[in-house]
């Protein structure tokens, strides 16, 4: 299929400093959106303004730590008042720490864990739907994961962050679908980044003896979030999607993904 523009469109994306969340952004850009990329600190902030000015200079980088919903609040106040919308929200940002058996996982870390995948998305969620319900429509996407329903050895706090994010997809369509709202599950497979660094080093569970170059490029699933947000997708809203099924990836246009970066 032709590749799918988004001239026009505000997307906001969470954890976009590296990995998945930077190929989202770059590939976003590239088509043409106006991307709000978030990250915790100034240096990655910096440097991700940097590289998406080299694909347009329409975007901003703010600094935002979603496990706090007054930065999350900023993040969207500031991208209505620079932009005057906000049609996609991609939360994005997660850790897989702690990777401990539960007899032994320090019960804060796990509760971080949470907090950050879980209450963050929830965080983007709460801001950005107001505006988004105010015009009658948005798309929300969330970076999922198989985990949210197959459990894994060591992961018991990320498997219970995708699982309840996996119901927060189902609960905005249940509350939100007839008022324009699309949400969407992404699961993006085992893909290279550096989350896949600090899997491999734990070496528990057979995900971490997975060799790097079985991994997915990350454009591939930022590849899959630029379909999501066009209206080729509204049948999947609600839904949990693997980036790895063969008719998604059809329908979406991923076999013909280019070099691989380095």
């Amino acid at each position: 299929m032709s590749e799918l523009g988004l001239d026009g469109r505000v997307a906001l994306v969470t954890g976009a400093s590296r990995g998945i969340g930077r190929a989202v952004a770059l590939e976003l850009a590239r088509r043409g959106a106006t991307v709000v990329a978030t990250s915790r600190t100034i240096e990655t902030a910096e440097a991700l303004a940097e590289e998406l000015a080299q694909v347009n200079d329409l975007g901003w980088t703010p600094i935002c730590d979603v496990r706090h919903y007054a930065e999350v609040e900023a993040a969207v106040a500031g991208t209505l008042e620079r932009f005057g919308r906000l049609d996609v929200l991609v939360n994005n940002a997660g850790v897989i720490e702690p990777i401990a058996l539960l007899d032994t996982v320090d019960p804060d870390v796990w509760a971080e864990c949470i907090s950050v995948n879980l209450v963050g998305a929830l965080h983007g969620c709460r801001a950005a739907l107001p505006p988004m319900l105010a015009r009658g429509h948005g798309v929300i996407i969330n970076i999922s994961s198989g985990a949210a329903s197959s459990p894994r050895e060591g992961w018991s706090a990320y498997c219970a962050s995708k699982a309840g994010l996996a119901m927060l997809t189902q609960s905005i369509t249940l509350e939100f679908g007839g008022r324009g709202i699309l949400a969407y599950g992404l699961r993006p497979g085992v893909v290279d980044t550096d989350m896949h660094v600090t899997i491999r080093a734990s070496g528990i569970n057979a995900i971490s003896r997975l060799r790097r170059e079985d991994l997915a490029d990350p454009r591939d699933p930022a590849r899959a979030v630029a379909y999501l947000c066009h209206p080729a997708a509204t049948d999947l809203a609600g839904q949990e999607i693997e980036v790895r099924d063969p008719a998604f990836r059809g329908r979406a246009g991923l076999d013909d993904q280019g070099e691989r970066e380095p």
